[in-house]
């Protein structure tokens, strides 16, 4: 979706500045906000672009860097931590030749270290994009990778 027919749903408001980011985004092949799209939301609801490249900084879930096409978020937060997420983050390290922070070379997978993702009762767990993941072993990781790069089973 063209970022005008975003903008366009929403009442030119501030209030509306963090629903409009969190769509902008999720629209994005990458996965985040240009600074294309911090001008035009700017001038859209007439703020300061530094008033949004604020916002969009201080919230994990905005990024102003172009990310996988898969992001995956591992919980480190402290029922992950103890039900050895450490593994689960070790097999992805392992998998996708890639640290906490980075993206693959063919941009496919971005992965992150995140904080709580509300499914303590079933940890650990792990969001790709918008789909969580829980009860996790490396096994479990190994296949949920595979599939998504669309590897024979």
């Amino acid at each position: 979706m063209k970022i005008k027919e975003i903008l366009s749903k929403y009442p030119k408001e501030s209030e509306y500045l963090i629903e409009i980011l969190l769509e902008i985004q999720s629209s994005s092949k990458n996965h985040y906000i240009s600074s294309e799209d911090v001008e035009q939301i700017s001038k859209y609801l007439d703020i300061p672009e530094s008033q949004i490249c604020s916002v969009t900084s201080f919230y994990t879930l905005l990024s102003m860097n172009p990310k996988g096409r898969y992001v995956i978020q591992v919980c480190h937060d402290v029922p992950c931590f103890v039900n050895d997420t450490t593994s689960i983050y070790e097999k992805l390290v392992d998998m996708l030749a890639i640290e906490d922070g980075e993206t693959t070379e063919d941009n496919l997978f971005t992965l992150e270290i995140t904080e709580c993702l509300g499914c303590c009762n079933e940890a650990p767990a792990m969001r790709v994009n918008d789909q969580v993941y829980t009860s996790l072993t490396p096994k479990k990781v190994e296949k949920i990778v595979k599939d998504l790069r669309g590897e024979e089973k």
